[in-house]
């Protein structure tokens, strides 16, 4: 794969898992995080380490994202394919979890996204190709208990980015909207609860989730394709739960209630 792949969230979780997989089908990775020194193992990690860069950045600091994109652009002469993956999950009712907490979630996870495709667009645009690849969830297309700030983030990237493809679509730019189910990675420790303070444990659902390396080999193949949307997971009951949610949706509210999170 001849691309430049920058992949935001790429110290740990699935973007350390795509940066494996993109880099052993030949892509040039460009590494974005907060912690350097965890995107430079990544780096070492990876099947051609010199064709890494490790680009530090933090996602609420939108300010940046000019320098940050100019950046990404000099490291290899281009940018082919932005995946936004970096982001925070969220634990907690909505009659308990602080305001403050819902715009965190929604600064993080909806509006770096916004922000970042805004600086990268004019690049795309230029070069009459380029990919925006987008991290969304299952509880981008169906609301659960518990969940209310996070659900809320990925329902928006839904209609902005699909609003976008739109927009875009005689320009030679693609965009692929990702929604995994449970994946099997540390997302639900590092999850806010209703004050801002991290969970700190494990999930249930998660630990038992699909493989994180199988989830970006199925991720990967979705981008080559250049598919709208994709759903990455196990055919379990979140799978059956989207469909469900096209031709019955009213049966998905009445189920709803049940799957809190464990």
């Amino acid at each position: 794969m001849n691309k430049v792949v920058w992949i935001t969230g790429a110290s740990s979780g699935i973007g350390e898992a795509l940066a494996y997989a993109f880099s052993a089908a030949g892509a040039r990775v460009l590494l974005s995080a907060r912690r350097t020194e965890e995107l430079e193992r990544v780096k070492a990690a990876c099947a051609n380490p010199g064709l890494a860069r490790v680009l530090p950045m933090d996602l609420l600091d939108v300010a940046s994202f000019e320098e940050r994109v100019r950046e990404a652009v000099g490291a290899f002469g281009q940018v082919d394919i932005l995946i936004h993956n970096g982001g925070v999950t969220q634990r907690g009712a909505v009659a308990e979890t602080e305001l403050a907490v819902q715009r965190q979630v929604m600064e993080l996870d909806y509006f770096s996204y916004v922000a970042l495709t805004k600086a990268v667009l004019p690049h795309f645009i230029e070069r009459g190709a380029g990919h925006f690849v987008v991290m969304s969830s299952v509880m981008g297309k169906i609301g659960t208990p518990m969940r209310s700030a996070y659900a809320a983030a990925k329902h928006a990237l839904h209609g902005f980015f699909d609003c976008l493809r739109a927009e875009v679509a005689g320009m030679g730019i693609k965009v692929t909207v990702l929604t995994p189910g449970y994946i099997r990675t540390n997302i639900s420790q590092a999850a806010i609860t209703k004050d801002g303070s991290v969970l700190g444990k494990p999930s249930e659902n998660i630990e038992k989730g699909l493989a994180v390396d199988k989830a970006a080999a199925l991720m990967l193949k979705a981008i080559r394709k250049e598919k709208y949307e994709a759903y990455i997971g196990k055919r379990s009951m979140e799978w059956v739960a989207v469909i469900l949610n096209r031709l019955a949706p009213g049966l998905v509210m009445k189920l709803a209630p049940k799957f809190v999170p464990k």
